[in-house]
């Protein structure tokens, strides 16, 4: 499985100026027989191992490995973000391997583990949940425990290492082929290598009216709705898995949309 993710991912973009943002940009040498996109996860660990099992016995059925991209927001809102981060840094077994995209939520947990007094927003923002999942009670420790330093000395005792690690590295956008694999959004019209990490993690409008104005397909998440949205240049696959219990994933069989799937 090593030797096949270093054969399938030939180059590494890194946004290097500062107006536009430090996380990796990932291109992929070649488009593999079978990749699925899947929507935002908010904490909804049960519905990640279902999804990944259902992939899983497509690709046993195709006789290929699949690729799986999941498009950020892994913690925040839902009820397991602790669940979540320990499967995605376990090492990935059988015929799938995964690549996390970075969302906003992701990168907002991130600011906020390094500094609670400047990011005390995430709090309200849905990251509540993600602390309780790590057995942290938020509210009551910062009203009667100690206040924000508090918080950060037990959160630095509670979260592990390598889930904060692995927040690090996750890139903010996946090219293959013609399709841009990213959380939210491009800005319209701008090319790939100019377009900010804030953008991507963060951007609705006016992307998802104009699309993204560029010769290729957008597969993001950020924006939930009921159902997967394919629109101008674009498909969207957050369905808001935290509130409805339904995530979903578009499948890719050589090169070529093939229709989407839920749990």
């Amino acid at each position: 499985m090593r030797r096949l993710l270093r054969r399938m991912f030939g180059r590494t973009l890194t946004a290097d100026q500062a107006d536009i943002g430090n996380r990796q940009r990932r291109s992929m040498s070649h488009i593999p027989h079978l990749v699925f996109a899947v929507g935002d996860v908010h904490g909804c660990h049960s519905q990640v191992l279902e999804m990944e099992k259902r992939i899983s016995a497509e690709a046993a059925e195709m006789g290929k490995p699949a690729l799986i991209v999941y498009l950020g927001d892994l913690v925040d809102r839902g009820p397991d973000s602790a669940a979540v981060l320990e499967h995605f840094c376990n090492r990935q077994k059988g015929n799938i391997f995964r690549v996390a995209l970075c969302g906003n939520h992701d990168d907002a947990f991130l600011k906020f583990v390094d500094d609670p007094a400047a990011n005390k927003e995430w709090l309200s923002f849905g990251g509540i949940s993600t602390l309780e999942s790590y057995g942290i009670d938020a509210g009551h420790i910062v009203k009667h425990g100690g206040g924000m330093q508090a918080l950060k000395q037990t959160m630095q005792e509670a979260i592990p290492v390598q889930h904060l690690d692995f927040l690090r590295q996750m890139p903010v956008c996946l090219s293959i082929g013609d399709f841009l694999f990213v959380h939210a959004g491009i800005a319209p019209g701008i090319e790939i290598e100019n377009q900010t990490d804030t953008d991507m993690m963060w951007i609705r409008e006016p992307f998802l009216q104009r699309g993204p104005e560029l010769p290729i397909t957008v597969i993001h998440g950020h924006t939930a709705s009921p159902h997967p949205i394919i629109a101008n240049g674009r498909i969207c696959l957050d369905t808001g898995a935290y509130a409805t219990g339904k995530l979903s994933a578009l499948r890719i069989v050589n090169g070529k949309v093939g229709g989407t799937l839920s749990v």
